[in-house]
């Protein structure tokens, strides 16, 4: 199975990109949406960070504005927050992986946004990071509800930069250019990555049969 990692800072496309993959058949765990189940619906979770930050549960689930806004700056109580979350989402890629190989897939898809912060790239057998022009990124956050350009400093403080993320993908996305383009881009990765593995088979039957 060929393991995909896809991840780009905020407002690059990354979620679009994601539906892009699964329309072409390849499953997708979506980390962000299973943080949100979890906030949701894990009762043991819920307490746990409603005793790390009081006030964050409302009528019994996590408020995610409001956790939001309690941890910035926060650095301590952020890195206890992944210390609650974090292993429960990786219980739930490893459940889900395993579901996924046993389905017959060759190929999956983890949409993870702080895939290189949090080391996932040591997961996945090629990393796809999503892209576009700082302005256009820019752009396409501050149009969004309630967001603020202080508050999109501090997410970007977060994030690796986009360029490193660039230098250290094996594929890069650009969606700058509409959504027909970037289907383009995802169509071909996905075709190179067939082909090569077609070669890659062939090449060990080829082996196989040598005297």
């Amino acid at each position: 199975m060929i393991i995909l990692g896809l991840t780009g800072s905020i407002g690059m496309g990354k979620t679009t990109t994601a539906g892009l993959f699964a329309k072409e058949g390849i499953p997708v765990f979506d980390a962000d949406e299973t943080v949100h189940h979890l906030y949701q619906n894990n009762e043991a979770i819920i307490e746990a960070i409603d005793t790390l930050l009081p006030g964050v549960k409302i009528k019994g689930k996590i408020d995610r504005q409001k956790l939001a806004r309690l941890m910035r700056g926060e650095k301590e109580k952020l890195f206890a927050l992944e210390k609650i979350v974090h292993p429960a989402v990786e219980k739930a890629r490893k459940t889900w992986l395993q579901k996924t190989e046993t389905a017959g897939h060759k190929m999956v898809l983890y949409d993870i946004p702080l895939l290189f912060e949090t080391g996932g790239e040591t997961r996945v057998d090629k990393v796809i990071v999503v892209s576009a022009p700082r302005e256009t990124q820019k752009q396409r956050v501050l149009s969004r509800a309630g967001m603020t350009e202080e508050r999109l400093a501090h997410i970007l403080s977060r994030q690796m930069p986009d360029k490193e993320k660039r230098n250290r993908a094996d594929y890069i996305i650009d969606t700058s250019k509409g959504l027909e383009d970037a289907a383009q881009q995802v169509q071909s990765i996905l075709q190179q990555l067939a082909d090569k593995a077609q070669a890659d088979t062939g090449s060990a039957l080829k082996g196989n049969n040598v005297p």
